[in-house]
């Protein structure tokens, strides 16, 4: 554990609660791809199997407990609770264009051949393209809330931060993850174009972040 990890673990966290208190309280889900969440509530189910093979630490396990249960907390709200302010027509990503890719690769790109190794591999595959159907979204309507853009950057920041405790571990224990570290770099480049907008729109003051309309 270092700064960066722990830091990037603060900042998920935030993000995800963000996201579930702005639902809960405006009782409303505009705005919102159930389709990325649906995403990141499979990132942390295959990602966190090991919850039931092996023990690392309390605050692991916790946290793992944690992001699960807000996970699909938000998924309830967003498809149950408040399906009727679900944009279900803005919210139209193909997700099956995310999902078969990331299975091959994970099927074929794996540190071992085995059934959770392979499903880790998924979730880190498939954490680092859950996003699009969200960005996807804002684009097609073209604005965001800034309740909604703030969780997008604390999203985007917890994984600048994961990016820098890569670096840390290399030249502090000379650990390097490929598969984890790649997946974080084109994660990240996602987020780049978002990053400008939310410094130099969302953060002066403007209540919604608008971006052009897709021809």
């Amino acid at each position: 554990m270092n700064i960066f990890r722990l830091l990037g673990d603060v900042s998920h966290l935030v993000a995800i609660i963000i996201l579930f208190l702005k639902i809960w309280r405006s009782k409303s889900c505009a705005g919102i791809s159930g389709k990325s969440q649906v995403l990141f509530a499979l990132v942390f189910t295959t990602r966190y199997l090991d919850l039931f093979t092996s023990f690392i630490s309390v605050y692991n396990t916790v946290m793992k407990i944690v992001f699960l249960s807000l996970a699909y907390a938000t998924v309830y709200l967003i498809y149950l609770r408040f399906r009727s302010t679900y944009d279900s027509d803005s919210d139209s990503f193909r997700v099956e264009f995310l999902l078969v890719p990331v299975a091959g690769l994970s099927f074929l790109e794996n540190y071992a051949f085995s059934p959770l190794e392979i499903l880790w591999t998924f979730s880190i595959y498939l954490e680092s393209v859950a996003i699009l159907p969200q960005l996807f979204m804002i684009t097609k309507t073209g604005e965001a809330e800034s309740i909604t853009t703030h969780y997008l950057f604390f999203l985007g920041l917890y994984r600048a931060l994961y990016l820098a405790n890569w670096v840390w571990r290399y030249h502090t224990e000379g650990f390097f993850d490929q598969i984890a570290v790649v997946s974080g770099v084109v994660q990240t480049i996602f987020y780049c174009d978002f990053f400008y907008l939310y410094f130099t729109k969302v953060l002066r003051g403007s209540g919604k972040m608008t971006l052009p309309m897709p021809v």
